[in-house]
């Protein structure tokens, strides 16, 4: 009787259905959270985790360190900052990534993107300007306030006077 299983041995029946399920239907990452089609948002919308858009949303989205998806049925009329976005839906409103944007072929944007890559990909819809220059967001990011430049050379020049 034991010795039948170990010369047959069965694989469990759950595991492959499950696998070709996942390979077939796109779930959004198990950390994102998720605003369902149903729901309405008017306001700002932060926080430190992925973000899922498939309903509306009216004002701002900031995630500076996380990605964020506006799906195919989600409708933003919101200024966007996120680390990574993906427009698979309608976007009016400025829209900057850290990393990356991407407009799919489902996705309608009416507004400014400004990151260092920029996708859109055939049959996207946009009407825009695109700004790329990695070197100005990092002049940007990396600029002192301008009060501080203007104290110091004023300085030098005092010390240099006096010398």
């Amino acid at each position: 009787m034991f010795e039948k299983r170990k010369d047959n041995p069965e694989p469990p029946a759950e595991v492959e259905p499950s696998t070709e399920a996942t390979d077939t239907v796109v779930n959004p990452p198990r950390s994102s959270a998720v605003i369902g089609q149903t729901i309405k948002v008017k306001g700002t919308i932060t926080g430190d985790e992925n973000l899922l858009i498939e309903g509306t949303v009216e004002g701002s989205v900031s995630l500076p360190k996380h990605d964020l998806t506006v799906g195919s049925s989600g409708s933003l009329q919101a200024d966007i900052s996120a680390k990574t976005v993906r427009i698979d839906g309608q976007v009016t409103g400025d829209i900057s990534g850290v990393e990356k944007v991407i407009v799919s072929k489902t996705g309608h944007v009416r507004g400014n993107i400004v990151a260092p890559r920029v996708t859109l990909e055939d049959g996207a819809k946009f009407k825009g300007a695109i700004d790329m220059d990695p070197s100005d967001t990092a002049k940007r990011q990396a600029a002192p306030p301008k009060s501080q430049p203007k104290a110091e050379p004023q300085a030098n020049e005092a010390q240099q006077e006096a010398g």
